[in-house]
Parts: C-alpha cells; sequence; structure tokens
C-alpha cells in the first residue's frame, strides 16, 4: 500500500521548497515549516512517550535542532526522514535523560493514580496501552508508517535500516498487537438473555 506521504507528494514538494528557503534565512518559511510539521512531529513523540507535555518538550527540541541543522538538509532529498532521523535521536536522547534522572531520584511517597474512566461502549484496550505492548523499535516503527503516514522507504531512511528491516519489525508488530487483541477481555453485555 503505497502512502501519500511518499517523497513526490505536493505536500512534500511544499515543506522541501520550505526548507531550502528556510536554509537561506527565509523567516517565514521557517514558521510555515514549524506549522505544517509540528502536529506531525507531536503524534510521532506522544505516541511514543505517552506524555503531551513530554511530546511537547521534544517538540520545542527537535525544532532547536532543526535550526541547528539546517544546513546539513541537502536541497532535492526527501525531507520528512531528515527530519525523523533528527525527532528520533531527540527521542532517545529524552529518554537517557529520564532514566539518568530516574536512576539518581529516591521516591519518597507514592501516590496512588487514578484510573481514567473506560468508555463501556469499547472493549478494546486504549491506543496508547496497545502501543505499550510493543518493543521500542517495533512502536517507532509502526507510529512513523501508521500514525505519521511515512512510506517504508522513508523510515527505513529515518531509522539509518534497510526497507526489509522496517517490514520486518512492522510485521512483527501486527502480530503481537493481533495477539493482544485476541487476549482482551470481552465485556458481558447485561441482560442478553443467559441463565440467571
Amino acid at each position: 500500500m503505497k502512502s501519500d506521504a511518499g517523497g513526490s507528494s505536493p505536500a512534500n514538494l511544499d515543506m522541501e521548497r520550505l526548507m531550502t528557503r528556510y536554509q537561506q534565512a527565509d523567516s517565514a518559511a521557517a514558521a510555515a515549516l514549524v506549522e505544517l510539521m509540528s502536529p506531525q512531529l507531536c503524534r510521532f513523540f506522544s505516541s511514543q512517550m505517552g506524555s503531551r507535555t513530554e511530546a511537547e518538550d521534544m517538540l520545542q527540541d527537535v525544532w532547536l535542532r532543526i535550526h541547528r541543522m539546517r544546513h546539513t538538509y541537502r536541497p532535492g532529498e526527501p525531507l520528512l526522514p531528515w527530519v525523523y532521523a533528527i525527532a528520533r535521536r531527540v527521542r532517545v536522547d529524552n529518554y537517557r535523560k529520564r532514566q539518568r534522572i530516574a536512576w539518581r531520584e529516591r521516591s519518597v511517597d507514592t501516590l496512588p493514580e487514578l484510573s481514567a474512566p473506560k468508555d463501556a461502549a469499547s472493549h478494546l484496550p486504549p491506543f496508547e496501552e496497545l502501543m505499550a505492548a510493543l518493543p521500542e523499535s517495533q512502536r517507532e516503527v509502526l507510529t512513523m508508517l501508521k500514525v505519521n503516514g511515512l512510506s517504508v522507504e522513508e523510515v527505513a531512511r529515518a531509522t539509518s535500516t534497510t526497507s526489509g528491516a522496517v517490514k520486518q519489525k512492522a510485521h512483527r508488530a501486527y502480530q503481537r498487537l493481533r495477539t493482544v487483541l485476541e487476549r482482551a477481555p470481552v465485556p458481558q453485555t447485561v441482560g442478553s438473555g443467559g441463565a440467571r
């Protein structure tokens, strides 16, 4: 299945032109690029982290890095793999930073976490729980492919792997999600005419 986020779509060509103008110090192009790409990048980070606040912090960090590294983008090359390679690096750095902080901190009192009310109509686990069931590499690939709409080739370029490796990770992620969904409890309906 071909994604509409492929390198030759009109939206991607517009983003690539904006990036070229951004490299030439066009502040309007930079603002337009931030407006176009931020929602997609925020979804990438929040699907990985589960925290909107952390996702927004990483979004700011990715734009700072893009600004510092904008000279390394080669005009005419697809922009999304270049951006997602930077975003992936930001996510890895953020994870390592959180691990260092957690290692140094000591918990004084643990407060109970209130669970969110579940929708009685749906028996499926929330999206975040489904994604949390996947290993990090599979979650990352699935997020880029299905949430952000990148093509297999773009994900391969962003993750510095091959298309075959991306397809394999996606296939294993689908298998794992299928297993999780098959094990999801089916809610009992009230008044279904069963024995009393």
